[in-house]
């Protein structure tokens, strides 16, 4: 498998109901999620889903209610057990993991923060950090330095000994991030663990997931149903519907280039110049020398090279990358064609 991928999952389909292995043929052969129900009484949670999910990146899953995101993840470290298929992690299919090692799998190489915080009622803050790597037999003064690390870098630093009934739910989700870092496992899953927050209290926990990630560096399965949240923290995106995967690309990809009109649709009402960045957009068509210019970073969003030509009065953008080399350019017509809507792609 390729370095760069962490996680390769194939051929992957669950149909939940008691002859799932039975109707599969049906599925194969192009069934609809609405005739399995109807005709079978199964309900098709995934369909042949294949996907490759990237080392060290945040990678999304988003859809909406129904749509298998959930399902999916929960495949990952075989909550659920599939129809069909297999994902392969570090050389080894989780599929086909015996009992004892799937155990030791889940304890020592992958770490869940819930939408519904989970935490235990009955422990302190700190116990509830520690939980899991007491499971992973790291007890005592060890487990309590790894604890507070964490507790410190999530900013509950004095609520140690404070029960979950005394904490918002912010600060609960805090507790919920702690413990899964706490446990330093290769691969972070996030189950909508934002959704349950108000607006202000969210956008703060994905400012720190973010601000963690470009520290930690671990490969973080996301899911959620806010394309808003998909595009601030995704490195890329999965988008699923009915059960099956429609696209799965870069936020730049994903708003420049929608597979279809359910992705359309889902975009539409984006402000892309929030997300795309210079360098995803620009062409090598250099200006007039006559033209008025201004330069910019290819990591800055479109907000910042508009507000930069209009602030200078110029004419194009000059892309720059970190070491100062041009590696493209971007003009007025250029920006006003990005943020119009986008379209499907024939």
């Amino acid at each position: 498998m390729n370095e760069h991928i962490k996680i390769k999952i194939s051929n992957l389909t669950k149909i939940f109901g008691p002859n799932a292995k039975s109707v599969l043929k049906h599925v194969e052969n192009g069934m609809s999620k609405d005739d399995l129900l109807k005709k079978h009484k199964h309900v098709l949670g995934l369909s042949n889903i294949n996907l490759n999910l990237k080392n060290k990146n945040i990678e999304v899953i988003m859809g909406l209610s129904g749509s298998g995101k959930s399902t999916l993840i929960r495949h990952i470290n075989r909550l659920i057990e599939p129809t069909t298929g297999s994902i392969m992690i570090g050389g080894e299919d989780v599929i086909q993991m015996a009992p004892e090692q799937l155990r030791q799998f889940r304890q020592q190489k992958t770490a869940m923060v819930f939408q519904s915080f989970a935490l235990l009622p009955h422990k302190t803050v700190m116990d509830n950090v520690c939980y899991g790597i007491h499971l992973q037999g790291i007890s005592g003064e060890e487990a309590e330095k790894r604890g507070q690390r964490w507790i410190d870098r999530v900013g509950l630093d004095g609520y140690e000994d404070r029960y979950p009934s005394q904490l918002s739910g912010g600060m609960q989700q805090r507790v919920g991030l702690a413990r899964a870092l706490t446990c330093d496992t290769e691969i972070l899953m996030m189950d909508e663990a934002f959704s349950a927050l108000d607006p202000l209290i969210r956008s703060d926990m994905q400012d720190l997931l973010l601000e963690l990630q470009s520290e930690l560096h671990k490969t973080v399965i996301f899911i959620t149903h806010d394309l808003d949240e998909a595009l601030k923290i995704g490195d890329r995106i999965a988008i699923l519907n009915g059960g099956q995967l429609i696209q799965h690309g870069t936020p730049q990809e994903i708003l420049m280039h929608p597979a279809d009109q359910y992705v359309t649709d889902f975009v539409k009402k984006v402000n892309r110049s929030h997300v795309l960045h210079a360098e995803s957009v620009m062409t090598d068509v250099k200006p007039a020398e006559s033209d008025k210019k201004v330069v910019v970073k290819a990591n800055d969003t479109i907000d910042i090279v508009l507000g930069e030509v209009l602030r200078s009065h110029a004419d194009c953008a000059i892309v720059k990358d970190d070491s100062g080399a041009e590696v493209g350019y971007l003009n007025k017509l250029d920006i006003a064609e990005i943020v119009r809507p986008a379209h499907v792609d024939a």
